[in-house]
């Protein structure tokens, strides 16, 4: 059974990314590593169980999945699952333990984000390109880069703490937000239901 699957993970890896519908899911991530070919400046939604999750650009036009923590020898039941639509492509990652585990997703720095994701912290650093993240609760941390570089800018919490000190922004209480407009060509929407978001 191990042998079907790691054949089945092998022909997926290799198969050409221009496929208009693909799908790809692997389990057991420490026996089983997730990595496939993704094109720079392409789109990538991502649908995240609740826990402690890094995005994180990479230099080359790929993705991949790490487990790091105490836990990250029992989530043989974490899933990872992805699915193409022509040169853009839907993720998620569900199952396994929540606690003691951290998930970092490495994807091409170029990338155009979107995520939500029920709650705990997620941190995403070194992505240029458009991000749209959502949470309903925890810790959301983004490191933006330089602020010229963005058109459209909003961020917005139910109840919780808003830091952008790129934007020369600083917010705490119940219903707090802030809007800014540039000439930069990305755009970035953050919005966290109850916690904390930092734009860094």
């Amino acid at each position: 059974m191990r042998s079907m699957l790691t054949l089945f993970v092998t022909l997926s890896l290799l198969a050409p990314a221009g496929l208009p519908d693909s799908k790809l899911e692997v389990k057991d991530l420490q026996n089983h590593p997730f990595q496939v070919e993704f094109p720079s400046g392409s789109k990538l939604r991502m649908h995240l169980r609740s826990g402690d999750f890094r995005i994180v650009g990479r230099d080359d036009n790929r993705i991949s999945v790490h487990l790091q923590g105490r836990n990250a020898d029992n989530a043989r039941e974490l899933t990872v699952r992805l699915r193409r639509f022509d040169s853009d492509a839907d993720l998620r990652v569900f199952g396994g333990p929540k606690n003691d585990l951290q998930v970092t997703i490495e994807i091409p720095k170029q990338s155009m984000l979107f995520v939500r994701m029920p709650a705990g912290d997620l941190t995403l650093e070194g992505i240029s390109g458009d991000k749209d993240v959502e949470l309903h609760a925890g810790d959301l941390t983004i490191s933006v880069g330089n602020a010229s570089d963005y058109g459209h800018v909003d961020a917005s919490v139910l109840t919780g703490d808003i830091e952008g000190a790129p934007f020369g922004e600083s917010h705490g209480g119940l219903f707090r937000s802030f809007h800014k407009t540039g000439s930069g060509k990305y755009n970035l929407h953050a919005h966290v239901g109850a916690g904390q978001i930092t734009l860094q």
